[in-house]
Order: C-alpha cells, then sequence, then structure tokens
C-alpha cells in the first residue's frame, strides 16, 4: 500500500471527508462560546475550541471503528470502513486515537485550571461512549453529553465558572442529539436489530418520527429559557424560528422513513444548529 493510499485511510478513520460530525460538535460549543462571552468570546479561547472540536470529533470516530470492529462488516453503510475492511490495524487506530487526544489535551492546557479538569471529564465521555449501546437503548443521550461537553468547558474557559444557563445549553443539546442520532440510526436499524447493537431509533419503534420531533420541541423550549437566562432578544428567538423550519422540514423527511430520506434529515440538523447561532450572532452584532 503507498504512503498516499495509507494516508487515506487514516483521514477517512477520521471522517475528515465528512465534515457533519464537525458541524454537529461545532454549534453548541459556538452558542456557548457567543453567550459566554457575550458576543465576543476572547480568540484565543475560539481557536482552542475550534481546533479542539476537529481534534476530538477525529478522535471519536477513531474510537468508534475501533469498538465497533466487529460489527461494521456486517452493516451495509459501515462495511468499507477502514478498520472494518481491514485497512487499518486496531492497533494503528488506537495510536491514532491517542495522538490525536494528546494534540487536543495540549490545546485544553493553555485554558484555565477548570476547563483543564473538565477536560477528563470530556475525554473519559468520548472514549466510553462508543460501548454504550452494547448496553442500552439509550446511547444517544450519552452522545449528546459527549457532543455538548464542550458546553461547559466553554463557559469555563470564558467565565472561569459554570453558570445555570451552561448547563441548560448542554440540556438542549443533550436533546438535539437524540432527535438527529434517532434519524441517524434509523437508516440502520435493520441492521442494528439483525446484530444486536441498540439504539432509541430500536426503542422508540413505530414512534420514531414524533419523538424526533418532540425532542427538537424540547431543545427549542430549553434554548428558549437558554436566551431568557442571558437576557436574549428578538433576533435570537427568530433564529429559533428558522430552526423550528428546519425541525418541521426533517418530519416531512421521515414520513415514509426511506433510509435516504432519513440520512437527509439527520444532515438538515447542520441547518439547524446554523440558525440558532446565526440568530446568537444578529443579536449580539446589531
Amino acid at each position: 500500500m503507498t504512503v498516499v493510499a495509507k494516508l487515506t485511510d487514516y483521514a477517512r478513520l477520521m471522517r475528515l471527508h465528512r465534515p457533519i460530525g464537525s458541524l454537529l460538535l461545532l454549534w453548541p460549543t459556538l452558542w456557548a462560546l457567543w453567550i459566554a462571552g457575550q458576543g465576543r468570546p476572547g480568540w484565543h479561547v475560539f481557536v482552542v475550541f475550534v481546533l479542539g472540536v476537529l481534534l476530538m470529533r477525529s478522535a471519536g470516530c477513531v474510537i468508534n471503528d475501533y469498538a465497533d470492529r466487529n460489527f461494521d462488516p456486517h452493516v451495509e453503510r459501515t462495511r468499507d470502513r477502514p478498520i472494518a475492511a481491514g485497512r487499518v490495524r486496531p492497533r494503528a487506530a488506537l495510536a491514532l486515537f491517542a495522538a490525536l487526544c494528546l494534540m487536543a489535551f495540549a490545546l485544553v492546557l493553555t485554558l484555565n485550571r477548570l476547563t483543564v479538569l473538565l477536560a477528563f471529564v470530556g475525554a473519559f465521555l468520548a472514549a466510553t461512549y462508543p460501548f454504550i449501546k452494547r448496553y442500552t437503548h439509550l446511547p444517544q443521550f450519552y452522545l449528546g453529553m459527549a457532543f455538548g461537553w464542550g458546553i461547559p468547558m466553554a463557559f469555563a474557559a470564558q467565565t472561569n465558572t459554570i453558570p445555570a444557563v451552561g448547563w441548560v445549553l448542554l440540556a438542549a443539546n443533550v436533546c438535539w442529539a437524540v432527535a438527529y442520532d434517532t434519524a441517524y440510526a434509523m437508516v440502520d436499524r435493520e441492521d442494528d436489530r439483525r446484530i444486536g447493537v441498540k439504539s432509541t431509533a430500536i426503542l422508540f419503534g413505530r414512534y420514531d418520527r414524533a419523538m424526533v420531533f418532540l425532542f427538537h420541541l424540547l431543545t427549542l423550549i430549553l434554548l428558549a429559557i437558554s436566551g431568557a437566562l442571558s437576557g436574549l432578544g428578538l433576533r435570537y428567538y427568530a433564529g429559533l424560528a428558522v430552526a423550528l423550519g428546519f425541525a418541521l422540514y426533517q418530519q416531512r423527511l421521515l414520513r415514509d422513513r426511506a433510509r435516504d430520506d432519513c440520512f437527509r434529515a439527520f444532515l438538515n440538523n447542520n441547518w439547524f444548529g446554523a440558525a440558532v447561532f446565526g440568530g446568537l450572532l444578529l443579536n449580539y452584532s446589531l
């Protein structure tokens, strides 16, 4: 195998060709940074968190594929992933995971002590999330914690404390993750049933579509509470209204539960997160 082919496989293992995961991790982090910094987050903190999002999302993908190395060959969507296809050895994947985590931790060390301590919790969540679906039908809730842990870290880095709004935003992100990752799990539901992997898509059954919408609504309610706690204005709530429109559009996509449409609904959550951030930008800049 050539060097270029090997590097391509490592890049695919980190999902560099599919930025949606990084975006779903980035948006709530930016929500928190903008609220914590009242629209003017410190540039050093901003750079650290953006780079940290990219590194930790890549690390999460690597450890996820390592954990699923015996499952992925039996799932249509994942059978060609580098570890599943035998192009990257499991030991090499673990080494890459460790290297990515160390780079992310080196960035965090430039921040205050509270943020450094919180980073250990974030690393634990990222490392253990892939194994949760072996034991519970609720891995999407755990994903929300793992993907949202940048929220309390952002408040800690910016203000050296975590106010109530930080925890409300984290709860909003957990609900959002349940919504979008249930749609994602609907793509693989039949394969997951066959190989024994658990998910909210299986747990919710025929109520899956309704539950996706319910958790989108809970997300928006918690985001509205966050806005009230932070004294945000009408422009922010206009962003929430746009996000509601995307949630309704996803309900249309999920109507027939077709694999491709479920995946499109999952991808559409990028615009949901962007709409919320757009409202924040308008609130603080106009």
